[in-house]
């Protein structure tokens, strides 16, 4: 399930997405009270591998399941990481969105307000 979403240009750098995308994260809970805004554990490939990324995850209290980016000529040391969500459902989403919302699958309309409100409805519909 998409816990937020954010529309960047295609040039643009993903990493450099990932912080302010955790700031618009809020979490349904069934307990009264605010809404919890920290996630426990973010599981994400090798392309968002740095120890900068890692570091500001711990600093959230967020314990980062990302796997290393492997060197041909390194060894793997060390138990495994073990990821919890398996890839096809990390991209579930995507597939969704391709599935039932073509127009969402390349961007037609020119002002980027439009086009993140089409998404924000998606998002809604499929959380419903």
């Amino acid at each position: 399930m998409p816990l937020a979403n954010c529309t960047t240009p295609a040039n643009g750098n993903e990493r450099e997405q990932v912080i302010p995308l955790l700031d618009k994260v809020k979490l349904k809970t069934l307990k009264r009270g605010r809404p919890r805004k920290r996630i426990k554990v973010l599981a994400a490939d090798k392309g968002y591998d740095s120890k900068q990324k890692r570091a500001d995850l711990r600093k959230r209290g967020i314990r980062p399941q990302i796997p290393k980016r492997v060197w041909k000529t390194k060894k793997n040391r060390g138990r495994p990481i073990k990821i919890s969500v398996p890839r096809f459902q990390q991209e579930r989403c995507f597939a969704w969105y391709q599935r039932k919302y073509r127009r969402l699958v390349v961007r037609w309309e020119r002002q980027k307000v439009y086009f993140d409100a089409f998404i924000d409805l998606a998002t809604i519909h499929i959380w419903n």
